[in-house]
C-alpha cells in the first residue's frame, strides 16, 4: 500500500505543470523586455526614476490601460474594435459642450460614461445579431461617431471651468498618485476579477476559441459577444471623461490614433490578436512599454515623430510572438534555426 501510494505521488509530482509552464510566455517575455527598457531610460536619462516622472506617466497611461482592459474582452473573444478613438474624443467634447452649458459636472460624467456604453451596445448589437463583422462596424462607427463630435463641436475646443469636478479630479492627486491612475488601476482590478475569476472570462475565452462549441454548451455567445464590445464602448466613454479632465478642455480632434495604441498594448501584452487567449496583467504590461517609449523618448531629447516608429515595430515583434512563439522553448527554437 506505501509503495502504491508513493508511486501515485510520484505521478501526480511528474503530471503537474511548473509555475512557468504555466504562465503566458508572451507576457513574461514582454514584462522582461519593458523592465530592460525602464532601465536603459533611466541610465539615459535621470529624471526617468523620478517621483514627478513616474506619476506623470501613470497618468499618461491611464486612458490607454482603461480602454485596454475591456479591449482585453473584445480581442479574447475573437473581436475588434476601432471605434474607440473616436468614443473617446465625442465624449470629451460632449462632456465640455454639456458643462459650457451649466450642468453639473458630476452629472456629465455619469452621462458620459452612458452614452460610451450607448455607442458599444450600438456596435455590439450589429456586430453580434446583424452578422456584420466588428472591423467593418467599428470602422464605420468610428467615422460616424468622430463625425458627430466634429459636426456639433466645429472642430473647436471647448474650455473646462477650473471650478468643476472633472477639472479637480484631473489636476489632483492621492497619495501622490493622481486621480486619473486611479481609475485605471481602479479598472485594471475589476477586469483581473472579470477575466479570471467569473464565468464571464471563461465565456469570452471559450467563444475566442471555439464559438461553435461554446454556443452548443448553453451559452448565448451572441449576447456575450455585445456586451464585451458595449464594455469597450463605456471603457472609450470613461476614458474621454479622463482625457477632458486632464486637458481641461475637450476636443473632437483628440484621441486620435488611440485605438492603435490600444490594440498595440493588448497584443503586446500577450492576448492572443485571434481570439482564445486574454490577458488582462499583460494589457497593464503593454499599456506599460506603450507610454514608457514614448515618455523614455521625449525625456532622451528624441524627435516625438520617432514614437510611432519605434511602437510601430514593437508591435510587429509582439505580434510575431503572438502567432510563433506561444511557448517560450518554440520561440528560441525558431531563433537559433532549430525545429
Amino acid at each position: 500500500m506505501t509503495t502504491l501510494k508513493t508511486a501515485h505521488s510520484a505521478i501526480l509530482r511528474t503530471k503537474t505543470p511548473s509555475w512557468l509552464e504555466r504562465s503566458n510566455k508572451p507576457t513574461l517575455l514582454m514584462g522582461v523586455v519593458t523592465v530592460l527598457i525602464a532601465a536603459v531610460f533611466a541610465i539615459a536619462s535621470p529624471a526617468f526614476l523620478s517621483l514627478a516622472n513616474l506619476s506623470n506617466l501613470a497618468t499618461q497611461i491611464a486612458p490607454v490601460l482603461v480602454i485596454g482592459v475591456a479591449m482585453t474582452f473584445v480581442i479574447t473573444a475573437g473581436q475588434i474594435d476601432l471605434s474607440v478613438g473616436a468614443i473617446a474624443a465625442f465624449i470629451a467634447a460632449t462632456s465640455a459642450e454639456l458643462i459650457s452649458t451649466g450642468m453639473n459636472s458630476s452629472l456629465v460624467m455619469v452621462f458620459s460614461c452612458i452614452m460610451g456604453l450607448g455607442w458599444g451596445l450600438i456596435n455590439g448589437y450589429l456586430t453580434s445579431y446583424q452578422g456584420i463583422p466588428s472591423f467593418i462596424v467599428t470602422l464605420a462607427t468610428m467615422s460616424v461617431i468622430r463625425g458627430f463630435a466634429l459636426l456639433s463641436t466645429e472642430g473647436f475646443s471647448i474650455p473646462i471651468g477650473e471650478n468643476t469636478v472633472m477639472r479637480q479630479i484631473g489636476s489632483s492627486s492621492f497619495l501622490g498618485i493622481s486621480w486619473l491612475a486611479w481609475v485605471g488601476l481602479l479598472v485594471f482590478a475589476a477586469g483581473l476579477v472579470l477575466m479570471h475569476k467569473m464565468r464571464f472570462g471563461q465565456y469570452i475565452t471559450g467563444i475566442g476559441s471555439n464559438e461553435e462549441s461554446t454556443r452548443r454548451a448553453g451559452v448565448n455567445t451572441k449576447a456575450i459577444k455585445m456586451w464585451a464590445l458595449a464594455f469597450s464602448g463605456l471603457a472609450a466613454g470613461i476614458a474621454g471623461v479622463l482625457i477632458a479632465a486632464r486637458l481641461g478642455s475637450g476636443s473632437a480632434n483628440s484621441a486620435v490614433g488611440l485605438e492603435l495604441t490600444v490594440i498595440a498594448a493588448v497584443v503586446i501584452g500577450g492576448t492572443d490578436l485571434f481570439g482564445g487567449r486574454g490577458t488582462v496583467v499583460g494589457t497593464l504590461i503593454g499599456a506599460i512599454l506603450t507610454g514608457l517609449i514614448a515618455n523614455g523618448l521625449t525625456l532622451v531629447g528624441m524627435s516625438p515623430f520617432i514614437t510611432p516608429i519605434v511602437t510601430g515595430l514593437v508591435l510587429l515583434v509582439a505580434i510575431w510572438i503572438n502567432m510563433r512563439g506561444k511557448k517560450l522553448s518554440d520561440l528560441l527554437a525558431k531563433l537559433s534555426g532549430n525545429k
